[in-house]
């Protein structure tokens, strides 16, 4: 059994590769390193450097490493630049789908594990959203998602494809310091930039119908992420052709200012966060009910939220050393 990790470089690919490297399974990269970092892989992973749209390319890389299962993960993902960018998010994100299933297909692959995001459900007002709760993205980035979702099923019900669709919740800290986010784009690394400028850390908002007047959100630690690709990726092994759609989240509500307290716990920082207006489309609460994912798999998360800051905040300090700031 191989696994094509595709993304495999990134924040949380770099993760999968080393929970299934780790768990004995037999992996390959492919990357166009344009947000991955190579150097994150195992030892001894073979790295295919390219793009999901070079049909050749797949083929080849499907062909020389045998391949015998996806767990699909590159993909175009901050929901700003997909409002902006629209046509850029649906041709990396769906073309690229649409190309690597058909290489998927054309190569008798038959297990492919897709990593869709909580986005698919847009803004519903509900205590906890299920994997039948009504879906309706609000965003370009969204959109795409549930639209993979779509072209992910029908592929493999058309072609005995054993296939998974994970949606995942906030993704948070880091199983190693070196595998850490790179990017500033969620709201961990968001607020350590922040402190470590000197600055106050955000909040969006604090007028909602919540205890506190912020959002409330699911948190989920990557290595916890990554150990639930491992745990989904040996069930599609054994299940035969089916789908099964599952969130990825801890069921547990921790809200913007809850968390803000937190990191400043965490780094040493005192300063308090200064609010600012609502973003356009923050749910006042998006938690996840979990009960599938254990039901099915036997599965559930292992780490708090504060395992998550503080991995995070050392992954942090590795790649910005300095004070953090009053």
């Amino acid at each position: 059994m191989t696994w094509l990790i595709t993304g495999g470089a990134g924040y949380i690919g770099a993760h999968v590769a080393h929970a299934m490297t780790g768990a004995g399974e037999r992996v390959v990269v492919l990357d166009d390193a344009s947000t991955g970092i190579p150097a994150r892989l195992p030892e001894g992973v073979p790295l295919v450097r390219g793009s999901l749209l070079d049909r050749e390319l797949l083929d080849a890389a499907f062909a020389e490493h045998a391949v015998t299962g996806v767990v699909h993960l590159a993909a175009k993902k901050q929901v700003g630049e997909s409002v902006e960018q629209p046509l850029l998010y649906y041709r990396e994100n769906v073309h690229g789908l649409t190309v690597l299933l058909e290489a998927v297909a054309a190569a008798g692959v038959k297990r492919f594990l897709f990593s869709s995001s909580a986005a698919v459900y847009g803004v519903p007002d509900v205590d906890l959203i299920t994997e039948d709760t009504p879906t309706a993205p609000i965003n370009p980035y969204g959109e795409t998602k549930l639209t993979g979702e779509w072209l992910v099923r029908a592929t493999g019900r058309a072609h005995g494809i054993a296939t998974a669709c994970l949606r995942y919740f906030n993704v948070a800290g880091t199983a190693r310091p070196e595998l850490s986010d790179t990017g500033v784009f969620n709201i961990v690394p968001m607020f350590f930039d922040r402190i470590t400028r000197g600055e106050a850390p955000r909040i969006f908002g604090d007028d909602y119908p919540t205890p506190d007047g912020t959002c409330i959100r699911d948190y989920i630690h990557v290595a916890d992420l990554a150990d639930a690709h491992l745990a989904v990726a040996r069930r599609l092994d054994v299940s035969g052709a089916g789908d099964l759609t599952v969130n990825i989240g801890r069921g547990e509500g921790v809200s913007v200012r809850e968390l803000a307290r937190l990191v400043g716990e965490v780094t040493g920082s005192t300063r308090e966060p200064v609010v600012e207006p609502r973003r356009a489309g923050d749910a006042a609460r998006a938690v996840a009910c979990v009960d599938r994912m254990g039901r099915q798999l036997g599965w559930a998360a292992s780490h708090g939220v504060r395992e998550m800051v503080e991995s995070a905040w050392d992954g942090w300090l590795l790649r910005h050393p300095g004070p953090a700031g009053g």
